[in-house]
């Protein structure tokens, strides 16, 4: 893939728009004052859509990786090990440099506790539910024990890497295929499966934001990133917040522009990876520094919070590109592809 695109810009983008939302959401209690959430009278907030551009990306990047790899196994090393070992750091630090610092308990009791190696273990399975360490709260507020809410979002991601494994195996990455599943994530949102069906109804109400860039990946070649698509792509995500449509209409309209923006040649392209790809280490670690930080100082109101964390968590990414992620990558299977022609659509 040439590196003539956006994706970089785009991926930071969204990161920082998570931790925005956070920075109001940890330090009020509250997202009724958030930009967006006022925009579109509280349908949704920049990190949710956040979320959905990384997953909007991540369909396009993965489905590409899949046909690029054309080998079951080495496409899955690929992937655990550009998702895994950031994930695992990330824990890591967390369960033996954070917890203890900030846990109540006495360090030998917080080692000993079995709550501690239930974090660990628990999210080192990418079992993300089990998100709060003992004795530790950041906040006297109901979520002033959750060490990292958004970690949420990567299981239901490595879902969606099995997803394109298994259709890819059985030869159906096709548009009819796709087409079908975008239908059936649009189902899953209408009926807001994420809020009581768990992990499934997450992996539901994510699946039309995958697939987008799944199906906008085939037809790539078709002249689909066009400018006046994209004005008929922006009007339409406009018109959905008077509709009261805004998530259920973003993986067709903002799953588009998200790609226009990344892909059209003639749009100028941001070096946004100068000092690496950070935008995976401020997603996973933006949470953790705001709770610290509201944890160091009490009361602080959110503008004083993201203008902190944000460039904290940035330093912290920073060291986790090149300490973990970049140093995990270079064990990425490389070699002359099997023939394994691609389906076609």
């Amino acid at each position: 893939m040439t590196r003539r695109n956006n994706f970089d810009v785009l991926r930071l983008l969204a990161a920082t728009a998570v931790i925005f939302s956070h920075a109001i959401f940890l330090s009020t209690g509250r997202l009724d004052s958030e930009p967006l959430m006022r925009l579109t009278g509280g349908q949704t907030n920049l990190g949710v859509i956040g979320v959905f551009v990384f997953f909007v990306i991540s369909g396009y990047l993965v489905t590409q990786s899949w046909e690029q790899t054309g080998s079951l196994p080495r496409y899955l090393a690929k992937r655990a090990l550009r998702i895994y070992p950031g994930l695992a750091g990330c824990i890591l630090v967390l369960t033996f440099g954070l917890g203890p610092l900030v846990s109540s308990l006495a360090p030998a009791d917080y080692v000993s506790a079995y709550g501690t190696w239930d974090f660990l273990i628990a999210n080192l399975l990418v079992n993300t539910d089990h998100n709060s360490l003992p004795g530790v709260w950041f906040t006297g507020g109901a979520i002033g024990d959750i060490v990292n809410g958004p970690l949420w979002s990567l299981p239901v991601e490595m879902v969606m890497y099995l997803l394109v494994a298994g259709l890819g195996s059985l030869r159906l990455l096709r548009l009819w295929v796709f087409a079908l599943l975008v239908a059936i994530g649009m189902v899953c949102l209408w009926f807001d499966t994420a809020t009581y069906f768990e992990f499934i109804g997450s992996v539901g109400w994510m699946l039309a934001f995958f697939v987008t860039g799944m199906v906008l990946y085939k037809l790539r070649d078709r002249g689909i990133f066009a400018g006046r698509l994209a004005l008929l792509a922006l009007a339409g995500l406009v018109l959905s917040a008077p509709l009261g449509a805004v998530i259920l209409l973003f993986p067709l309209f903002g799953g588009y522009l998200v790609l226009y923006l990344a892909l059209h040649p003639a749009l100028p392209v941001i070096p946004a990876a100068r000092f690496g790809d950070l935008s995976y280490g401020l997603y996973i670690y933006g949470w953790p520094v705001e709770q610290t930080l509201l944890y160091l100082r009490p009361g602080l109101a959110w503008p004083a919070l993201f203008a902190i964390a944000l460039p904290v968590s940035a330093a912290v990414a920073f060291l986790s590109w090149h300490l973990v992620e970049k140093r995990a990558m270079t064990w990425k299977p490389r070699g002359p592809l099997p023939s394994l022609a691609p389906a076609r659509a």
